[in-house]
């Protein structure tokens, strides 16, 4: 079990069959307890000789000699100076409150044997008893925790093996004791479980004991610098890591919560799924026990709210905010970023070409033609844009088909939907409808993970259904903020294999999870699947983003996952091994948290597939206010993603030189595209200026005649492609690809490179504020 920060502690807590665990000797270690002289010598012997291990105290020391290695039991001198008093001494060290105590009386009588059992010892022997006798008793002593002695007041539980909460605190008060040089840093952790209300209302109290011991079991197999950890009433795991520094501390809780999150444990005869939240404070600026532990547990208290195994650092904030759904908002902070958010389109044009335009202009006063040099990397990065878009579309001829039959049986099978109602209240109903017709030859559940400030009417018709129909599964999700937070909620809640997540506005093909398995029984761990775009009809928005759909999910997902060896998860159609997702989760402090899922996932070596034929057909934002709003939070999300993981997985083991190429386009090249593009302002400026004026220019250059040609002509590729790779009721519209074709070259291209521009500014100003994007039911494009 636990190691102790005792020397000479016992490993473990007395075994099953009422011996101690790594005892060799009969009786194991003695503490004899008497003035120096030929009885204590006599003492000894008998012990000696019956197989003991014998250390030595005098009255008076007992105290400090069993804080420093608690033996195994201690037998005491009895007579007129010191036997009654070293009774009271011991019982008086908390660590010596549990240990068996016998004493040797030299008086005749019972008045001395009951005086000193009722002071607190557990047996009293004659000092002229048989050393058998003696031997014996001892050991019917080891083989029990004596019952007048609360559980509580063990050094050890008996049944975790886990210091008891008064006993870890007496540990944490060594600690802080100690000279701050000499304990450097340190961390204190409080582990909590998610599920614990749920487990305890359904399987009683008994259930915070056994989720501190499996908790414990994970730490300990996990190792790292914990070698102190106990439980308290609450059934929250103790973790004490001492002399480990910030960036360690947080290196070790996150392993041992995945660690957690991956295992099914056996509580209470159930197997459930767990998830950790974990709560931690350096031990530096504590200068009393309740502090670290207070502040651990209101970080715990954030971790529980999020549900995304991250080990949370306490911050002030946490305690002084009283309502913690959100941090509080410094008044003059706010103004400035809303007066540079307003001014963001003046900043873009400031940075994106004042300040190259004045660059090239004062290079060039200094003999250096900076300006026509970057021309020619402009128009080099466009060609590479176009080039790479064809590319892509070449590749998605020939993606990877998905296995004709599965692998294994069909298992049970999990569908997650995840939402927000007062925005979804009037497509909710229509979508658990769409679920309950799926067909799976296994058994399907389907979970809908919600969130609403307030109740809804529709929440009693869909109570309503559920009480018709048992596959579907009500879960709200109290204090929930993000999706992120529904899913997580979602996922030890699960019982299939197989999990497939959806916004509230999807509706799935029948089959779809039928041959997602197909993938996933032959060695994936994702298959994204293909989103339609089934409102259309209602504006030409809609229509906008249906087409785009076709070129981003039957297009680009499928040439570049053939291209570079990975696809990716885009939030909402995929499926996933439940096990992958438990441990992965999703972070709701990013703004697009499949991504962040799906680079995490791929560092730990999943394979992600995608299918352009598992389709789900959702709902389009209507209206270019809205559109602005979701495209704007993608494009941040995506600039979230590639600061947090390209370094990193361009350093990394696991990825191959042709996946790291994929990385770097997919996160790098992307992000530098829309500034990149925008230099064609301050070049085509810096040349007029120049040449002497417009009429001075030679705008004919063959080479960038047939370089603006060739970026033109990838757009009109991909709009073929992604027209002849559609979905049958969207290539019956081909009007709907020629209207793309000639708003995305004139305005829809530059749209987007204007968000992503106002996008990195927003993260730039720290503004992560997530504007949902509204739902509204429309009349559906016609199906086959």
């Amino acid at each position: 079990m636990l190691t102790s920060h005792h020397p000479h502690a016992p490993d473990a807590p007395p075994a099953p069959n009422g011996t101690r665990q790594g005892i060799s000797r009969p009786g194991g270690h003695v503490l004899a307890v008497g003035i120096p002289g030929r009885r204590l010598e006599r003492l000894t012997q008998t012990l000696r000789s019956t197989g003991h291990e014998v250390s030595h105290a005098e009255p008076g020391q007992v105290s400090a000699r069993i804080q420093q290695a608690p033996p195994d039991a201690i037998v005491a001198l009895d007579d007129e100076r010191a036997g009654l008093a070293v009774v009271r001494e011991v019982r008086a060290a908390p660590a010596g409150r549990a240990l068996p105590l016998l004493v040797v009386t030299a008086r005749s009588g019972p008045a001395g044997v009951v005086d000193v059992l009722r002071h607190g010892a557990d047996d009293c022997v004659a000092e002229t008893s048989d050393p058998a006798e003696l031997s014996a008793r001892i050991e019917a002593k080891l083989r029990r925790v004596p019952v007048p002695v609360p559980v509580e007041s063990l050094l050890l539980d008996p049944r975790t093996g886990l210091y008891s909460s008064p006993h870890f605190l007496d540990e944490l008060d060594r600690e802080l004791g100690r000279p701050l040089a000499g304990r450097r840093a340190g961390v204190l952790a409080v582990v909590a479980v998610a599920e614990m209300p749920a487990l305890e209302a359904r399987l009683g109290q008994r259930v915070r004991r056994e989720v501190a011991e499996r908790l414990a079991g994970v730490a300990e197999r996990t190792g790292g610098p914990s070698d102190r950890l106990g439980w308290d009433d609450d059934g929250h795991l103790l973790m004490l890591l001492p002399g480990v520094d910030e960036d360690t501390a947080r290196a070790t809780l996150q392993d041992f919560a995945r660690q957690v999150a991956g295992t099914r444990f056996i509580v209470a005869d159930e197997n459930v799924r767990l998830t950790p939240a974990v709560g931690w404070a350096p031990l530096a600026d504590c200068a009393r026990r309740e502090q670290p532990v207070e502040r651990a547990k209101d970080a715990v208290a954030e971790a529980i709210r999020h549900r995304d195994l991250r080990p949370v650092l306490y911050a002030p904030w946490m305690r002084a905010q009283p309502d913690r759904h959100r941090r509080p908002r410094r008044s003059l902070g706010a103004a400035v970023k809303l007066l540079l958010n307003t001014l963001s389109p003046l900043l873009v044009l400031a940075l994106g070409v004042g300040a190259p335009f004045v660059f090239y202009q004062q290079t060039y006063a200094h003999g250096w033609d900076v300006g026509s040099a970057v021309y020619w990397v402009v128009v080099a990065g466009l060609l590479v844009s176009a080039a790479l878009i064809v590319l892509e579309c070449l590749y998605a001829l020939d993606a990877t088909p998905r296995p004709q039959r599965p692998a294994q049986p069909y298992p049970p099978a999990s569908a997650v939907i995840a939402a927000y109602l007062p925005n979804e209240a009037a497509t909710i109903v229509d979508t658990v409808e769409s679920f309950l017709q799926l067909d799976y030859p296994g058994e399907l559940e389907i979970v809908l993970a919600y969130n609403t400030p307030h109740p809804l009417p529709v929440e009693e018709t869909l109570r309503e259904i559920a009480r018709r129909d048992p596959r579907l599964v009500l879960l709200p999700v109290v204090g929930s903020t993000s999706k992120a937070q529904n899913i997580n909620a979602a996922v030890t809640r699960v019982r299939g294999e197989m999990v497939g997540i959806f916004d509230a506005d999807h509706h799935p093909a029948r089959d779809a999870f039928q041959h997602a398995w197909h993938w996933l029984s032959n060695g994936y761990d994702v298959v994204q699947g293909h989103c339609v775009i089934r409102n259309g009809d209602s504006s030409w928005v809609a229509r906008l983003v249906a087409v785009e759909f076709e070129a981003i999910y039957a297009v680009s997902h499928p040439g570049r996952t053939r291209m570079y060896g990975f696809g990716v998860f885009g939030g909402s159609n995929g499926f996933w091994r439940t096990d992958l997702l438990a441990r992965t989760r999703m972070h709701g402090s990013m703004l697009t948290e499949d991504i962040d899922s799906t680079l995490r996932a791929l560092g730990e070596g999943a394979r992600f597939a995608m299918d352009r034929t598992l389709i789900s057909r959702e709902l389009a934002p209507t209206q270019l206010g809205p559109l602005w709003n979701q495209r704007s939070r993608w494009a941040q999300g995506w600039l979230q993603v590639s600061l947090k993981h390209l370094w990193r997985a361009l350093r990394s083991p696991v990825f191959t030189a042709r996946q790291k190429l994929g990385l770097t386009v997919l996160l790098g090249w992307r992000e530098v595209q829309p500034w990149l593009t925008l230099q064609i302002l301050p070049i085509l400026l810096y040349s007029i200026w120049r040449a002497g004026g417009p009429g001075e220019l030679d705008w004919a250059v063959p080479i960038c005649v047939l370089a603006m040609l060739f970026t033109l002509s990838a757009g009109v590729v991909q709009a073929c492609f992604a027209w002849r790779l559609a979905v049958p009721e969207l290539r019956r519209r081909r009007a709907w690809f020629w209207r793309y074709l000639f708003v995305s070259t004139f305005f829809y291209s530059h749209f987007k490179n204007i968000v992503a521009r106002q996008a990195h500014l927003k993260e730039a100003l720290g503004d992560r504020q997530w504007r949902v994007t509204p739902r509204a039911a429309a009349k559906a494009v016609a199906r086959p």
